[in-house]
């Protein structure tokens, strides 16, 4: 009997870590580990931002679905974090692009403004405030 499905990463007893969407099947009180669309996930950090490099787990097959047995697993860990799964998804949907940036560009190029990104004020506001500071400075 199949169980929920989740996300979820799993650390395998040959080291690799590996995200994907699961399900637990009791199969003859034998469970084993129902991978759909598993992936390796890297985080990658540089000027330009934080970005996601994912690979297929298993590349030559054609397959989507991989099975794997409770004894091949070290830990694992159900996964929340709608920011990693949105990432997860969109490789997915756009079927093995190898790099996804967290703060991805839309279909027009553009990357919206997030806090995340420092955004705090427009320009003009920006340009006015520097303005004071430097007649202030100017001035004493």
């Amino acid at each position: 009997m199949m169980g929920e499905e989740y996300y979820c990463v799993l650390k395998l007893v040959s080291g690799e870590e590996i995200f994907s969407l699961i399900s637990v099947d009791e199969n003859d009180g034998d469970p084993i580990i129902v991978m759909q669309n598993p992936v390796i996930m890297k985080m990658i950090q540089n000027h330009m931002g934080s970005c996601v490099k994912i690979k297929p787990w298993m590349e030559i097959p054609n397959e989507d679905i991989f099975v794997i047995k409770f004894d091949k697993i070290i830990t694992m860990t159900e996964v929340n974090d709608n920011s990693i799964i949105s990432v997860y998804e969109k490789y997915i949907r756009s079927e093995g692009e190898s790099t996804v940036g967290l703060d991805a560009p839309d279909k027009t190029g553009k990357v919206r403004i997030s806090n995340q990104m420092g955004y705090v004020s427009s320009v003009e506001d920006a340009r006015k405030k520097l303005e004071e500071l430097y007649k202030g400075i100017k001035e004493s």
